[in-house]
């Protein structure tokens, strides 16, 4: 196994066990408090990790029925109905089953990840059967697993793994969406910057420069004269990519031209 498949199975480990730390001892009512991803309970964001780690270690997805009145469905959304399936078939289970499923397939993927000789372009298996490089679904999964985690641990106001390995692949994840969100979604005109300067437990600038043909990309050098600068902290800038919080809600400071920060914002959340 390459030193970066390492690192990310390492990664996806400590996020597994963290979240299923947290997890241990709930009360039933606390299992069903909300979590800033919409629409899910700490149960729901726990049987949604179950049933795609269940998926990628080949168990059957289960056959199920979604209810019609699920309000924080789109119409259209089939991925999203996709990843419902396995949360409503447990949104009836204990904590003691939630706990000891979670658990068995912690250790069930663990034995598989640590087993595996895929090189990192070895293309495998994904969620709905779709293809996807070996390292690509591991990353996107070292963030799945630290993202939920962290809606757990704001439910539960147990805050922590803001500075894990985890969160540095997550935030490297979050990273690689900007040039998109600056350059096509909130269509910042060719020649323009927009600066993201980062604190907290993971500390970073980045620069999201627009060129001439209209595409972006992203790097650490510093802008002389941005159009756009956002400052905010690690955790509040993974919540807003995440869509967990509002632009308006967030505790972030704007500098330059507003409306161009404005659309920027509206586009920022990617999941």
């Amino acid at each position: 196994m390459s030193n970066e498949l390492q690192y990310l199975v390492d990664a996806w480990e400590q996020s597994a066990d963290s979240l299923a730390d947290v997890v241990a001892g709930l009360t039933e009512g606390q299992w069903s408090r909300a979590t800033e991803c919409p629409g899910w309970s700490v149960r729901d964001v726990v049987s949604h990790v179950i049933g795609v780690e269940r998926e990628l270690l080949g168990d059957p997805r289960p056959i199920h029925s979604l209810p019609s009145d699920l309000a924080h469905l789109r119409p259209g959304d089939e991925f999203a109905r996709y990843c419902e399936i396995p949360v409503d078939v447990r949104r009836c289970h204990t904590a003691a089953e939630m706990t000891g499923e979670l658990g068995d397939i912690v250790r069930r993927r663990l034995r598989m990840l640590r087993e595996s000789n895929c090189a990192p372009e070895t293309e495998v298996r994904g969620m709905m059967g779709r293809s996807t490089p070996y390292q690509y679904l591991l990353r996107s999964r070292v963030f799945d697993v630290w993202t939920h985690m962290q809606d757990v641990r704001r439910a539960m106001r147990r805050p922590g793994d803001l500075d894990t390995p985890a969160a540095r692949v997550s935030r490297d994840f979050l990273l690689t969406r900007l040039p998109r969100v600056v350059a096509e979604d909130a269509r910042i005109a060719p020649g323009h910057a927009v600066v993201f300067d980062v604190h907290g437990p993971l500390e970073f600038m980045r620069t999201v420069t627009v060129a001439p043909g209209g595409r972006g990309t992203i790097g650490e050098q510093v802008a002389l004269a941005p159009l756009v600068a956002l400052t905010t902290d690690w955790e509040t800038f993974a919540r807003l990519m995440c869509g967990r919080i509002r632009p308006a809600a967030a505790d972030l400071k704007i500098e330059g031209d507003r409306q161009a920060a404005d659309r920027v914002l509206a586009a920022i959340a990617v999941t």
